[in-house]
Order: C-alpha cells, then sequence, then structure tokens
C-alpha cells in the first residue's frame, strides 16, 4: 500500500515539472513559427491617435421644414464637429434636396459643406452643382443655403444648362415664390443667355 502511495506520489511530482515544461515548450513554438502577415499595414502612432481624438459621424443626416412648408433633407458621408463651436460641423460629400408643396424639387450636391445649427444655415464648397426638376443644370464654386426660409444663393459665377439653351450669371437666388409652393430663379450680375430654339 505504500509502494503504491509512493509511486502516486512520485508521479505527480514529476508531472508538476514536466506539463509547465511542456506548457512553455508549446508556447514557444507559437513564437519561433509565427509568420508576419504579407500585407501589413504600417499605420503611423500619430495617425493612430488623431483618428482616437477625432470625433466623427458617418452618413449623418438633418432635416427639416421651412417657414414655406418645404422639406429640407441635408445629408454628408461624415461630419466633425467644428474645434470652436460644438453647435457647428463640417461636412464632406455633402448633399441636399428641398421638396416644395407644389411638387418641384431642387438638388444640390457640393464637394465639403458646413451646417451651423444657431443659424440654421448650411454652406456647400468646392464644386457645387444644382439640379431642378424643372430641368435646369447649374454649376458653381459655392452655395449658402438658408434652411428656414429655403433660400440658397450661390457665391459667385455660374453656368446653367435650361431647357431652352445656356445661361451664364454672377449670381443665382432660388426664394420661395408668391403662392409658396415652388422656388423662383433670380439670375443677377451679368446675365448671358445662348437660345437653342427647340424642334
Amino acid at each position: 500500500m505504500h509502494g503504491s502511495d509512493n509511486l502516486y506520489s512520485l508521479w505527480v511530482g514529476r508531472a508538476k515539472i514536466i506539463l509547465p515544461l511542456c506548457a512553455l515548450a508549446l508556447l514557444s513554438t507559437l513564437f519561433l513559427f509565427a509568420r508576419s502577415p504579407a500585407n501589413n499595414p504600417d499605420v503611423p502612432l500619430a495617425q493612430v491617435a488623431d483618428m482616437a481624438r477625432e470625433q466623427q459621424l458617418s452618413a449623418p443626416e438633418f432635416s427639416g421644414v421651412t417657414d414655406t412648408g418645404a422639406i429640407v433633407v441635408i445629408s454628408a458621408r461624415s461630419a466633425r464637429p467644428l474645434a470652436d463651436r460644438a453647435d457647428a460641423a463640417d461636412l464632406d460629400d455633402l448633399r441636399m434636396r428641398m421638396d416644395n408643396p407644389g411638387g418641384s424639387r431642387l438638388e444640390v450636391t457640393g464637394m465639403t459643406g458646413e451646417f451651423d445649427g444657431p443659424t440654421r444655415t448650411a454652406r456647400l464648397g468646392g464644386l457645387v452643382r444644382l439640379e431642378t426638376s424643372t430641368g435646369y443644370v447649374m454649376e458653381t464654386s459655392g452655395l449658402t443655403v438658408t434652411l428656414d426660409t429655403g433660400t440658397a444663393i450661390s457665391d459667385g459665377f455660374l453656368e446653367i444648362r435650361a431647357p431652352f439653351g445656356r445661361l451664364t450669371a454672377g449670381q443665382v437666388t432660388f426664394q420661395a415664390d408668391a403662392s409658396n409652393t415652388g422656388h423662383q430663379m433670380l439670375f443677377t450680375d451679368g446675365v448671358r443667355l445662348i437660345y437653342t430654339p427647340q424642334d
């Protein structure tokens, strides 16, 4: 009886040494034979820190109704709050759609933009493209939209393709018409029209 007890104690004593050594050997082979991935992206630590600090919202969407009853929807690829104004945001790949009660529509796209909460204005920058449901297509370098009134004013020169030809103008203003069911376009500052007769 004592012999079997001694054999068991001896086996347990050796197992206490052998098993940890086996585990250590297995662990060391993981590091020995581990291979780095073929496409190992080198991300600088500074970039990782910037990404961690930066607050960003993906695919944001803002919507509201103007005083004239038009429905405005603004969306973007991403939005970041401004450092000096928490109630304003920078937008990338900004898109705006304005549906008027009378059925007309204005669609605007811009490369960059800024949304200001207190003033309820949206500024679009870069190349800005405007399309109306009545067949007008315009391109300009900037646009400011007042969301309360639904008024949109271009920053400067723009080119227009209209159903009846081509126009150039120094500025365009979109504002609600007298019936508040649609928008009227006011072209100013050196308007030139090339009329194309319809067949």
